[in-house]
């Protein structure tokens, strides 16, 4: 089978790694339509269905870590930020930007109909190639996370452009100085449950006035719940 090596030294350009087993890479960029085609054919070619499936986590772990040190939001904030982050249509413009689809194996069938520029197959493989780099550096996340998390950032600039990602005591603090004189501060006013599981429950105070208030599993979790409610109390929300 045809490798295209010259082409694949380009991809590894564009990401910045070079692969010392290039036959993960390849597995990574052989859809299933390019591998049954070569079955029919007597050749056995794996397709990037099991890496896509290890890809799968390891881009939401890194995800995950990385939402989690950067923004002081409640859990189901993180949830919805990192599903946007994460989701088909995220996952085809990032292998857009690396050009993926000019690199994947494809069926006739799926060349002829447009696979190269399909977002359902792009998210696949940017998937799978995540896989294939991760097992190939030896299970280093954090050299996975060198080439990934640049491109996640800038789909966090798109979230907050348009409000998907918000920072709930950011966004209260901008406003607040806005008028000048105010001092702003968040108060514990209850702290209840076992120590794996306490729930806290945090007053936002503006001049000693509450002006907002709210619960979570965390100190910061509750505090942006209480600026989240006083932002709604000033129309900001």
């Amino acid at each position: 089978m045809h490798t295209m090596r010259k082409e694949r030294k380009e991809l590894e350009k564009a990401i910045g790694y070079t692969f010392k087993d290039i036959t993960l890479l390849e597995t990574a960029l052989t859809h299933s339509s390019y591998s049954n085609e070569a079955k029919s054919k007597g050749v056995n070619v794996e397709c990037n269905e099991r890496l896509e499936f290890l890809g799968d986590s390891v881009l939401s772990v890194i995800a995950s870590e990385f939402l989690y040190f950067e923004f002081e939001c409640p859990e189901g904030e993180l949830t919805r930020m990192r599903a946007e982050i994460v989701c088909e249509k995220a996952l085809s413009v990032l292998a857009e930007k690396i050009g993926l689809g000019e690199y994947l194996n494809l069926g006739h069938g799926e060349e002829l109909s447009g696979g190269r520029k399909r977002p359902s197959l792009l998210a696949d493989a940017f998937e799978a190639l995540l896989a294939a780099m991760f097992i190939d550096c030896g299970m280093n996340k954090n050299r996975v996370a060198e080439f990934l998390l640049p491109l996640l950032r800038e789909e966090l600039v798109k979230l907050e452009l348009t409000g998907a990602a918000k920072d709930f005591k950011t966004l209260l603090q901008q406003f607040v100085q806005q008028v000048g004189g105010e001092v702003l501060e968040y108060a514990v006013i209850d702290e209840r449950g076992p120590d794996h599981a306490k729930v806290f429950t945090v007053e936002a105070r503006l001049n000693s006035n509450v002006i907002g208030t709210g619960e979570g599993k965390s100190k910061r979790a509750a505090e942006q719940m209480a600026a989240k409610q006083a932002l709604a109390l000033f129309g900001q929300e």
